[in-house]
């Protein structure tokens, strides 16, 4: 089976500082991997060298099967992301800037109010996105990300000015669209708790190094906790991990 992400010995340097060291990541098809790592670990780095904003220096990424390369890649028409803050007009409505979308994606308009409505914000009419709060932001740029339908999502600590509810809400959201759709969703955090909750496979990065892929089966089978491993990984007091193995 294709991985919906392939990463090769995948390195970036920045004015002779290095922020990802020689990166291998596979995220099978049909999976949600947790992408996990302190705030500065390198997980924003990796996922904007997915799409290219950030070009490697070494290292090769392969997106539903395709190789990534500099100029016009036609596989990102399949995939929805949300890359760091996400940006909109701020003075058109959300149902407006998910037209704007549809026209660059070259696609209708037939799916915006049933996404708008997953994610709880249809009822917003026209008051303009700049009114909108951190939370509400947070959730067109999930609807944006989903528009299309996507094979594959990448997204950038998407729970980020969420509260509690909305937390729960797009977690059961991911996981309803994963199973129903087969989506393969690529998710970053620093929130262990929350990526445990949803996450088939784990990777973890600190520095600019994955230090693992681990299978949450695997973890719960061998009655050890995220948190444990986690702290193990990074030598922080957590469970003794050596005995476990780091593999899918």
């Amino acid at each position: 089976m294709t991985n919906a992400v392939e990463v090769r010995h995948l390195s970036k340097s920045i004015e002779g500082s290095p922020i990802l060291n020689d990166i291998c990541m596979n995220v099978r098809q049909g999976e949600v991997y947790g992408f996990l790592g302190a705030n500065g670990a390198g997980k924003t780095s990796l996922m904007k060298t997915l799409y290219h904003i950030i070009f490697p220096d070494t290292g090769t990424v392969c997106l539903l099967g395709e190789t990534i390369n500099k100029g016009n890649n036609p596989v990102f028409s399949r995939i929805g992301s949300i890359i760091e803050s996400p940006v909109f007009y701020s003075h058109l409505s959300a149902y407006e800037n998910m037209e704007l979308h549809c026209r660059y994606m070259g696609a209708g308009y037939e799916n915006i109010m049933e996404t708008l409505s997953l994610l709880g914000i249809a009822e917003t009419g026209k008051k303009a996105v700049g009114k909108f709060s951190l939370g509400m932001k947070q959730r067109l740029a999930l609807a944006r990300a989903m528009l299309t339908k996507p094979d594959l999502l990448i997204l950038d600590e998407p729970i980020n000015g969420l509260d509690p509810q909305g937390i729960i809400e797009v977690r059961e959201l991911l996981l309803r669209i994963n199973h129903e759709y087969h989506t393969s969703i690529l998710i970053s955090s620093h929130i262990l708790d929350e990526l445990s909750k949803i996450a088939d496979t784990i990777g973890i990065i600190d520095h600019g190094a994955m230090l693992a892929e681990v299978s949450m089966k695997k973890l719960t089978a061998n009655g050890i906790d995220l948190e444990s491993y986690y702290l193990g990984l990074l030598g922080g007091g957590g469970k003794n991990v050596e005995s476990y193995p780091h593999g899918n």
